[in-house]
């Protein structure tokens, strides 16, 4: 099975030297991410996010389907992650590593368990139609800080995507185009942002957010800590390591809340400039038409 490559002795020796003297070698404090670009496709509901090197593209699409037994008011939303040889070459198709499996189940947790979007606003009939909301994530380049990066994604896209509208007669369900009626928004209750922090020697007295992929591999801890933008604490994760006392722990959430209010800021920046994008085009499209007849 392949390995991800290891730094050297020489390479582990000076990052962990750098990091006793508050130094980190792209030159960010400890406190910093990486630059956060977003940027979004012509169709709704795909969302390209760079943190650094680290690449991320998050689509979302839907279907009409049969709603669970069990849930009968209540539409489906599913995460689905790929990691593949792109991002890394310790990754293989068809096989999941470890780190594939946390990833996946910190996504779900983070954003599905979480409530983050109104399911029941997903129902169509009751017991016979629902809107089924999928979300797949792709690595495309694998540099460090993968939960966050696809946290950001996978949030952006469905702020972004819309749906077709749909009306019922009776029995009758009229599934309408984009042409036919303006598309609808999915119904977010919160938007929920991953703080990944890092913990480095005796009792982890040195914590970094946003790690490089060197730095991850370093690390003798790490903790994801799941906000939205209002301080409700969705997620708390930390698989093993360095133990990290009670002092620490709410420090690092008031830390990652203010990272958090940032991020939600950028997207909606972000979203409001491409709305205002596909205005101007939409606008242009219509003069262009009258123009031709």
């Amino acid at each position: 099975m392949p390995k991800e490559l290891e730094p050297s002795t020489n390479e582990r020796t000076f990052i962990l030297e750098a990091l006793n003297n508050d130094i980190r070698l792209d030159g960010r404090d400890f406190n910093d991410f990486r630059p956060l670009e977003l940027s979004f496709g012509d169709e709704y509901g795909l969302a390209d996010v760079r943190l650094g090197k680290t690449r991320v593209i998050a689509r979302v699409s839907t279907e009409v389907v049969q709603p669970f037994p069990d849930r009968p008011f209540d539409g489906i939303f599913t995460i689905t992650t790929e990691l593949g040889p792109m991002a890394s070459p310790a990754f293989e198709v068809g096989r999941q590593t470890e780190q594939e499996v946390l990833l996946a189940r910190l996504i779900e947790k983070a954003i599905r368990r979480s409530n983050a979007i109104d399911t029941e606003s997903l129902c169509i009939v009751a017991g016979q139609k629902c809107w089924a909301v999928r979300a797949d994530v792709h690595f495309l380049n694998h540099d460090g800080g993968l939960v966050d990066a696809s946290c950001i994604a996978v949030v952006a896209a469905l702020q972004h995507f819309r749906r077709p509208d749909v009306s019922v007669d009776g029995e009758r369900i009229t599934i309408h185009t984009l042409a036919e009626r303006v598309p609808v928004p999915l119904s977010i209750l919160h938007i929920p942002i991953c703080v990944t922090f890092s913990y480095y020697g005796d009792g982890g007295r040195i914590q970094l957010i946003d790690a490089t992929l060197q730095e991850e591999q370093l690390r003798d801890g790490d903790m994801t800590i799941t906000l939205n933008k209002f301080g409700e604490v969705c997620q708390i994760s930390k698989a093993g390591g360095l133990p990290i006392d009670a002092v620490a722990l709410h420090a690092c959430m008031r830390t990652a809340l203010g990272k958090v209010v940032e991020i939600t800021a950028f997207i909606a920046k972000r979203l409001e400039e491409d709305q205002a994008a596909r205005t101007r085009r939409d606008n242009l499209l219509e003069s262009s038409a009258e123009n031709e007849r």
